[in-house]
């Protein structure tokens, strides 16, 4: 669950423009003090640990598995293998990979990671939370390889309810990659390993049932940008149907994992606060200035799933909807749970377990789960790492956005470079309510969203024409102006 688009950007050549694109998110990185590279005792920590890892001796190598990832994608945290039961049910089984078979509490790799917190994605310039010799190589559920791993086993009724969850330490071996766009050929060919199949059958009904229970995933659009030669091209992309499935097993994974924190009383929970009703009826009032049709008795996230990411002024709803979503953070808590412990966007309790080679929580929130499922105590270093996480996730985070829109500035900036003085159509999707001149369009072609600022209040939801006044590449500047 997303509450801002995602940006995918390919070079393809070592053309002018990905040059260009080279040198400006270097300039971004050491404007917000990040680095792909490591220090030196981090890196040599790592090779050592990649090269003897801790495999468990439970051998679990007999679990068909697979990966379904975006293409190119080398740091594998999931594999799944899902299965039809006897009385119709499911079963499934969701492999982890297990950072901690690799990582010692206190040595620098670990050292490092809290002090990065997350990995940072934009453009080809990933800025990794563990050396790339584990994150991309050693602990990566790569296919045709022995992996350790924390492998949940999750059971399932006809109607994809969960009946009971257990997560164990493993040995796997994942069969097979597979991009997005592969699998889903897969699945409308009738084709592929038996789990595609189980897939979409799974997947409709976790998000029937998410739909059931209040919870809302926003459908934005993706931006990809390709970079070939000297031009760069930014279009919008919908999401396939087969990445909303394969989010609702992580989802549900999530969500089996909080159940058993919550009930042991220890760990640490994704949250976000529950919306208010004022911004309920502020949302009600932007929908009527779009034109959108939200009777008085639909509730919010019926609407929401009433909307669609290919037409502007739903986009425009969306946009203005992630509002909701934000404010997400982290509770940890070790003796009572405390009393803001749910995912408002969920409608449910979750905690983040199945990223651990991107999130550092989640090798936390995992180690908790596997301690409870042993029915052993939680690690020392787990207890004592814990009143400190929910900071150090949250600080990560503002780092990320700062990061993603950094890096979509200069790519914005790169693709209309060409443009100054040009006129562009789009649609205003964001008016301030206390200062209406200002606000943001959605122009379609090409896929950029922009800050305006106009004489007369912006017409929401209106079709407008801007023309481009600057593009400025190293500043990471794009400015236009009504028409």
């Amino acid at each position: 669950m997303s509450s801002h688009p995602v940006v995918r950007v390919r070079a393809y050549d070592d053309g002018v423009s990905a040059r260009t694109l080279a040198a400006g998110v270097r300039q971004v990185q050491a404007d917000l003090g990040v680095t792909p590279d490591f220090p030196a005792d981090v890196e040599e920590a790592a090779r050592a640990a990649a090269a003897s890892p801790r495999l468990p001796d439970n051998d679990r190598t007999d679990v068909e598995l697979l990966t379904i990832d975006p293409a190119g994608s080398e740091d594998l945290d999931q594999a799944m293998h899902l299965a039809r039961t006897p009385d119709g049910g499911f079963l499934v089984h969701y492999a982890i990979a297990d950072v901690a078979a690799f990582v010692t509490p206190g040595d620098p790799v670990d050292r490092e990671a809290h002090r990065r917190g997350q990995t940072l994605y934009g453009a080809e310039a990933t800025v990794p939370l563990y050396p790339t010799v584990l994150s991309e190589g050693a602990a990566s559920l790569l296919p045709g390889v022995d992996r350790p791993a924390l492998l949940w086993t999750i059971r399932m009724t006809a109607e994809g309810e969960r009946v009971d969850a257990v997560v164990e330490r493993a040995r796997v071996r994942s069969r097979q990659r597979l991009s997005y766009e592969r699998a889903q050929a897969l699945v409308e060919a009738g084709a592929g390993p038996s789990t595609l199949a189980v897939l979409a059958d799974l997947g409709p009904l976790r998000m029937a049932r998410e739909a059931a229970r209040g919870g809302i995933s926003l459908p934005l659009p993706e931006q990809d940008v390709d970079v070939v030669g000297d031009r760069w091209r930014l279009e919008h992309r919908t999401r396939l149907p087969v990445e909303e499935w394969n989010a609702q097993v992580s989802l549900l994974t999530g969500f089996a994992a909080a159940a058993m924190m919550i009930y042991a009383g220890v760990g640490l929970l994704r949250t976000l606060p529950d919306r208010d009703a004022g911004e309920v009826q502020r949302l009600h009032r932007g929908a009527r200035a779009l034109g959108l049709d939200w009777p008085a008795e639909m509730l919010f996230p019926d609407f929401v799933r009433t909307l669609d990411p290919a037409r502007p002024r739903d986009v425009a709803m969306l946009m203005d909807l992630t509002r909701v979503l934000r404010g997400a953070g982290y509770v940890a808590f070790d003796g009572d749970v405390p009393a803001q412990a749910r995912h408002a966007g969920l409608a449910t309790e979750y905690a983040h377990v199945t990223a651990p080679l991107r999130r550092l929580g989640d090798r936390y929130a995992g180690e908790v789960c596997l301690s409870l499922c042993a029915d052993e105590p939680v690690p020392a270093w787990v207890h004592a790492a814990l009143p400190g996480l929910p900071g150090t996730l949250a600080a990560s985070g503002r780092r990320a956005v700062a990061y993603e829109r950094a890096v979509l500035d200069l790519v914005e900036a790169g693709v209309l470079a060409r443009s100054v003085g040009e006129t562009f159509s789009g649609f205003v999707v964001e008016r301030d309510e206390e200062r209406p001149t200002r606000g943001h369009v959605v122009i379609s072609e090409p896929a950029v969203q922009t800050a305006v600022t106009a004489e007369h209040p912006l017409p929401l939801g209106e079709r407008v024409t801007l023309r481009l006044v600057e593009a400025d590449v190293e500043a990471r500047r794009v400015r236009f102006e009504l028409a």
